[in-house]
């Protein structure tokens, strides 16, 4: 393959490392505590493969203890009693049946009802259950969710655990939860409603999170040494903190976006910070957890217009500053990168999943500058980057358009609503672009599926990388 003439295009195709298994975990420090890794959509199977395949290997070769997704606690801890081997479902797919919880269907669940996860829950069930018993408290890896979304879930699911250990406490949760009863399981009535002199029920959900804290207390002396009941007492202070959190994400969301994000993503930080808590409670000297999230997440917000023209921060931007700021290699963020196919999609919120066109990146964004390279896929390690070769981190560092595609994709406004502004080598530790790739499999497609002639017509080919 011809070396490009665009210098900067050039500069990329020297730097640039196969996709494979080896090139990616010998580029991560073995002491590294967190390993973000991202996706440029949240409907996109190369992504969620390549992921799951890096995540594997970390587990597997570098002794990781945990996965914590961009999913509702709830919904997720329901897979994770699975994938441990402490629940009494049978298959990956009814384990993941809480993302599909009704009255209010969870939007999107193709986000995590789908092939991809499916395949890579089983593989972390067989690992789990093959342990010895006596491995199984310090070696099984657990799947847990980060997100804020869960306000009435998470409120009867701290309850139902109060009725279990403390009816008294129970009784006391019921009465300070009531104030968000009304509202059943839609959430954002509680925000309408306070906007119209509804009262707030933050005291009530501060106080409940405060005397859980001190119930947990109790029972952790006790030394319960089970590891079902201690992920149980784990979920219960975690809904509680999600009930405190979502209360405030739900009284802001008609009032400012930006402020929203940020609580949003202080609460995924938090979560995180906890779960690691916890995995050090129960014996593990230095945790360390793989987080998956979408690019928008997990690159760091100072090096995009999030952060520089909006104010907001994120995961990626918090993690650094947590975790990483004496030593830059304990938190490694890791983006996608595409330039055209098919993503599975929305056309709006809370609209049917579809099998949708990709369009060709814009020739003046990152992702059109790496397909210009001309290879099918490849990885830029920005943290290792410099030495002989001409400096990456120069030439790339923009500001340059980046494509993010979320639940939803318009690609008539594709400009205004997917692209904006970054300065890429800042905002990741490293870059996976795959240049062709397709959406992912849906374990309930719907009838609006495969309704787009041009996505059957003509299929991408993806590239087979070595993961």
């Amino acid at each position: 393959m011809q070396q490009p003439a665009n210098p900067t295009a050039a500069a990329i195709y020297n730097h640039a490392f196969p996709l494979s298994s080896a090139e990616i975990l010998g580029r991560i420090h073995k002491d590294a505590e967190w390993v973000l890794i991202g996706e440029a959509s949240h409907g996109t199977k190369e992504f969620y493969e390549t992921r799951a395949s890096i995540t594997k290997d970390l587990i597997e070769k570098e002794g990781f203890n945990a996965v914590a997704v961009e999913a509702d606690f709830p919904d997720a801890f329901r897979a994770n009693l699975w994938v441990r081997g402490l629940s009494d479902d049978r298959t990956a797919d009814e384990a993941l049946s809480d993302f599909k919880r009704f009255p209010l269907q969870r939007f999107p669940t193709w986000m995590w009802r789908n092939k991809t996860v499916v395949a890579f829950l089983d593989w972390l069930h067989g690992r789990n259950t093959r342990l010895p018993q006596e491995e199984q408290r310090l070696k099984s890896v657990g799947f847990y969710g980060l997100d804020v979304y869960s306000l009435n879930t998470s409120t009867q699911t701290v309850i139902s655990y109060l009725e279990r250990v403390d009816p008294e406490a129970a009784k006391i949760a019921k009465q300070r939860y009531s104030c968000f009863d009304r509202f059943g399981a839609d959430a954002m009535l509680y925000g309408l409603a306070l906007r119209q002199g509804y009262k707030s029920c933050e005291v009530g959900a501060i106080k409940e999170l405060v005397d859980m804290r001190r119930l947990l207390e109790r029972r952790e002396k006790k030394s319960y040494g089970q590891l079902a009941e201690e992920e149980w007492d784990f979920a219960a202070l975690e809904n509680a903190r999600v009930v405190k959190d979502a209360e405030q994400y739900y009284r802001a969301m008609f009032f400012r976006d930006d402020v929203t994000w940020n609580i949003r993503d202080r609460h995924m930080v938090d979560s995180a910070e906890s779960l690691r808590d916890n995995l050090k409670k129960r014996g593990i000297k230095q945790p360390k957890i793989v987080i998956w999230a979408h690019n928008s997440h997990l690159g760091d917000a100072r090096a995009t217009d999030m952060g520089r023209a909006r104010g907001e921060v994120n995961i990626g931007q918090l993690m650094r500053e947590r975790f990483a700021a004496d030593n830059p290699e304990n938190v490694i963020n890791i983006g996608f990168t595409t330039h055209t196919g098919t993503v599975a999609a929305a056309d709006d919120w809370d609209q049917p999943v579809k099998h949708k066109r990709v369009n060709p990146s814009m020739a003046d964004s990152y992702e059109g500058l790496m397909h210009s390279v001309g290879k099918a896929a490849f990885g830029l390690d920005f943290l290792h980057a410099e030495g002989p070769k001409p400096g990456l981190r120069e030439m790339l560092h923009g500001p340059r358009l980046e494509r993010a595609i979320g639940v939803i994709y318009r690609p008539d406004t594709e400009r205004w609503s997917h692209y904006f502004k970054a300065w890429l080598p800042l905002q990741f530790d490293m870059i996976l672009h795959i240049d062709a790739t397709s959406g992912v499999e849906p374990l309930e497609p719907g009838d609006e599926w495969e309704e787009h002639e041009e996505v059957r017509r003509e299929p991408p080919e993806t590239y087979p990388f070595a993961l």
